[in-house]
């Protein structure tokens, strides 16, 4: 089997409907032009699908700054409020003696 065609049978669902009519156009064609026609259309599915993985990659870790970031303002409000309530503490403590 030779590799373009193992690209379009192992990913035909993860690439978009432009890239799987084309390629079945490409299965259409006969002589030395499909060859030609094969190996572009190997290297642009392998580019697209590339591009996927790496959006899902950033993604994911945009998903996860944020879950971070939520974290941290919860965490900076929280010591706020006991840096508020220490603040208040003292100054009742000073008026008192």
């Amino acid at each position: 089997m030779s590799s373009s065609k193992r690209i379009m049978d192992m990913n035909a669902a993860e690439l978009p409907a432009e890239m799987q009519e084309l390629a079945r156009l490409i299965n259409g064609v006969t002589g030395p032009e499909r060859r030609s026609l094969s190996a572009a259309y190997e290297r642009v599915a392998e580019s697209v699908l590339r591009r996927r993985r790496i959006l899902n990659l950033v993604q994911e870790a945009l998903s996860q700054l944020r879950l971070d970031v939520k974290y941290l303002m919860f965490d900076l409000e929280t010591t706020r409020r006991e840096r508020d309530q220490l603040q208040s503490q003292l100054e009742e403590n000073d008026r008192g003696f």
